[in-house]
């Protein structure tokens, strides 16, 4: 048909039509037109465009979608990449296509509704609604075309929605709900949680922990992690993984399954075990994944987010009496650098604290969130109510 001469090709897969033009060095690509017709109006209005800006200086149109994209592939090593890469994905479908001079509070309105209706936490969208106006804040300040333009004349203020009275309470889970979620998960996620459950790190260090980071302390059989600080929170300084003893078990068992990450995941053969795996091991993007999901459901878990078993550790501390400021240094909170100030006895510090939340000790110095906890589960008919310690009753007298 000579229709390819112009850079627009079917898509036979799915019956429709995409564009892929280079001109003068740029490159033009859309996919997802229904007709050849509509894809040879969207390419010839590019072009029109893109030859204004070449006679006359004009600033050239940008669609969201391609300068997210943009953004993604300039900030490769951020930490929290992975998880600005998920917000873009939830709000393509509302501005993807849009120029950046016409996203503003209007045009992202219907995704704040959509996503309200959904039952996400205002924090939640308001992190998605941060990374459109970071974008469009380096648009209008930093990116340039070759006459030096910025990509967009100014940013807009975008709105976001009010954090007080709508944030979520931290769900700490307790050794009950442990037990039940644990044989659910995925092998790989359930060895990530315990993991997570006894070292207090959060998820996305997990996830891109490597074992270059990696300082075995033979006096304690352990080993901690020294974590740059380009994959900690706010990036300020380097921080200090410690490993109590059944941390350690899990990393021993990841041990040798990758060069590189500790948690690794590949999809294992259910017949034909004997020949070789269907895939090579390859490293965990988030714990928040559909087997995560899923397995909270049965569970009986269903607003049980990552980040809470965070939280539990925090509490189980707390609850066997470690000291807040040990508290603190095991969870990311305090100011000072770890990995270039502690030595080995505060490390031994921090181990035999988190020594303390191996396994339930089954210790009446419970949380007010353990409590709520199990007062629920009693409600629920799920637990019938702990007998008091004689102890704790003559304590009590």
């Amino acid at each position: 048909m000579g229709q390819n001469t112009r850079g627009i090709y079917p898509n036979k897969s799915n019956n429709t039509w995409e564009v892929d033009k280079w001109w003068r060095g740029e490159r033009f690509r859309q996919r997802g037109f229904v007709s050849f017709e509509e894809a040879d109006r969207w390419l010839i209005k590019q072009l029109a465009e893109a030859r204004e800006v070449v006679l006359h200086g004009a600033r050239k149109a940008r669609i969201f979608d391609s300068v997210a994209a943009h953004y993604l592939m300039t900030n490769r090593e951020k930490a929290s990449l992975e998880t600005e890469a998920f917000l873009l994905k939830s709000i393509m479908p509302f501005i993807g296509q849009l120029e950046l001079a016409q996203i503003h509070d209007a045009t992202l309105a219907p995704y704040v509704v959509a996503r309200k209706k959904e039952g996400r936490a205002h924090k939640t969208i308001n992190l998605a609604l941060a990374v459109v106006r970071r974008i469009l804040n380096l648009a209008a300040t930093t990116w340039r075309d070759e006459d030096g333009r910025t990509w967009l004349d100014s940013a807009p203020k975008i709105t976001v929605l009010p954090l007080v009275g709508h944030q979520r309470e931290p769900s700490p889970i307790s050794w009950g709900q442990q037990r039940k979620l644990l044989p659910i998960l995925p092998d790989h996620l359930a060895r990530m949680a315990l993991f997570v459950l006894n070292t207090g790190v959060r998820d996305e260090v997990v996830c891109s922990l490597e074992w270059d980071w990696e300082i075995q302390i033979p006096e304690l059989g352990i080993s901690v992690f020294d974590v740059p600080r380009e994959h900690v929170k706010g990036k300020k300084r380097g921080r200090l993984v410690v490993c109590n003893s059944v941390a350690q078990s899990v990393i021993e068992a990841a041990r040798g399954q990758h060069p590189k990450y500790v948690f690794v995941y590949r999809r294992e053969r259910k017949t034909n075990t004997t020949k070789a795996p269907l895939m090579k091991y390859r490293r965990i993007q988030t714990m928040n994944n559909t087997g995560w999901q899923n397995a909270r459901e049965r569970a009986g878990l269903g607003d049980l987010h990552v980040h809470d078993l965070r939280h539990t550790v925090g509490m189980r501390l707390r609850e066997a009496g470690v000291a807040e400021s040990t508290v603190a240094d095991i969870l990311w909170h305090s100011t000072r650098s770890m990995t270039q100030h502690y030595s080995t006895a505060q490390i031994v510090e921090l181990h035999g604290a988190l020594e303390k939340i191996t396994a339930d000790s089954g210790a009446w110095n419970k949380s007010l969130a353990t409590l709520r906890a199990e007062h629920q589960a009693r409600l629920a008919g799920e637990a019938s109510p702990p007998k008091v310690p004689t102890r704790a009753l003559e304590r009590v007298a």
